[in-house]
């Protein structure tokens, strides 16, 4: 055939792959790793969660000891008296940091949070003695705690000789008169 080039001249035909002649750029480098923040730290908790916290803990303890359900209600509410009652320190307390955690948004949280454990060990006190029968208000026992609680926070502002009369109102209406009456 004329003018065929044989299969060994091919090569000379096809073009260069060669790379291009353009100057490489030196491969970027990753910024150094910044080594991660610590986690924030809590901070410690108020005085009035403290108080809060120890309430509810005492609450727990103390009536976890009595004999009847009845006579749980009844001591839960003379601690309770106690620790709310007119010149007592718990009322100051919670009244000073509910004002400051009208600034503070984590601290109202907090705040809530500790009453809300204050509230459920009334709750859980409440409860036993509803299934027991010895409670005669026909509501949840955590609306019931919830009730409770608020009317002994109320004691702060009462005179000091009017907290027993209260307490015993409470304890009457809530099931029946104080075994010690």
């Amino acid at each position: 055939m004329p003018g065929a080039r044989s299969p060994d001249a091919l090569w000379y035909v096809l073009p260069s792959m060669s790379r291009s002649k353009r100057a490489r750029r030196p491969a970027k480098s990753r910024p150094a790793r910044r080594p991660a923040p610590p986690p924030p730290t809590a901070a410690p908790p108020s005085p009035a969660e403290s108080a809060l916290l120890a309430l509810a803990r005492t609450l727990t303890s103390v009536t976890a000891a009595e004999p009847s359900p009845r006579a749980a209600v009844t001591t839960a509410l003379d601690v309770l008296a106690t620790a709310f009652e007119a010149g007592a320190r718990l009322p100051r307390t919670l009244a000073e940091a509910r004002h400051a955690a009208l600034a503070d948004e984590a601290y109202a949280l907090a705040l809530g949070w500790a009453r809300e454990q204050l509230r459920v060990s009334l709750a859980e006190i409440l409860a036993r003695a509803a299934d027991a029968g010895d409670v005669h208000v026909t509501l949840p026992a955590e609306s019931l705690a919830w009730l409770v609680l608020a009317a002994c926070e109320a004691l702060a502002d009462e005179p000091p000789q009017a907290a027993p009369d209260r307490i015993r109102l409470l304890v009457s209406w809530l099931g029946g008169a104080r075994p010690d009456d």
